[in-house]
């Protein structure tokens, strides 16, 4: 997600390496510490049987209410770190392709150096795919996309890696690990939900028809 904020960063060069291997390390400890605490404290029938309510189960079982309450109380902050992420994202990603004309200029407006237009329409757009399909197909949404478009990232830095100066083997496992990713997440998809992989395909091309006639149009005026 810093990588969107490179326009926003003050040296980017040096501080965009550093957020990035931090967060890398941070997020793995945490989820590590995380596992071996469930693993540890909760029997793992339990956690078979409880699926995502595994946490806020055992907690229950050895703190009691409170041990519950503070398992859903960090849910609902996660899934609040998860939404605000995503929309600093995807709201900077929407800013970038507005730029090179395949999205309304409007939303590349910015106040105080913050895309608040490309936000706001972001923040619309997933309100719409919510009421459309529920949260769960956001979410699948969501996951399908960003490892298709971090693919395609890792795909397009392996041609300019001279320029870049990035690493060819760090690149090629990039390239490899989320392509294997994808495909295990699409075959997932096709093997339980076919039905919201194709309306998640259909998305996709509307997506893109709508961009490429909005470029097309763009250029005629």
């Amino acid at each position: 997600m810093v990588i969107n904020a490179v326009d926003e960063m003050e040296n980017p060069d040096k501080n965009i390496p550093k957020a990035i291997y931090t967060a890398v390390v941070l997020v793995a400890l945490i989820y590590f510490v995380i596992v071996m605490g469930s693993v540890l404290a909760i029997p793992v029938e339990d956690l078979i049987k409880n699926k995502e309510y595994a946490l806020a189960s055992g907690a229950a079982e050895i703190m009691g209410d409170l041990g519950q309450n503070l398992v859903i109380v960090g849910a609902i902050l996660a899934t609040s770190s998860a939404i605000s992420g995503t929309m600093f994202g995807s709201s900077r990603q929407m800013t970038r392709i507005a730029d090179d004309g395949y999205l309304p200029q409007v939303l590349t407006k910015r106040r105080m150096h913050i895309p608040t237009t490309a936000i706001l329409s972001m923040a619309g757009t997933a309100t719409l795919l919510i009421l459309v399909g529920g949260l769960h197909l956001i979410l699948e949404f969501g996951s399908i996309t960003f490892l298709l478009v971090s693919l395609l990232m890792a795909i397009a830095n392996f041609k300019i890696r001279k320029q870049t100066n990035s690493s060819t083997l760090f690149t090629l496992m990039a390239i490899g690990g989320l392509s294997v990713g994808s495909t295990l997440i699409l075959r997932y998809e096709y093997q339980t939900k076919p039905e919201q992989m194709m309306f998640i395909i259909i998305l996709y091309l509307l997506l893109a028809i709508g961009a490429w006639g909005y470029a097309r149009l763009a250029s005629k005026l």
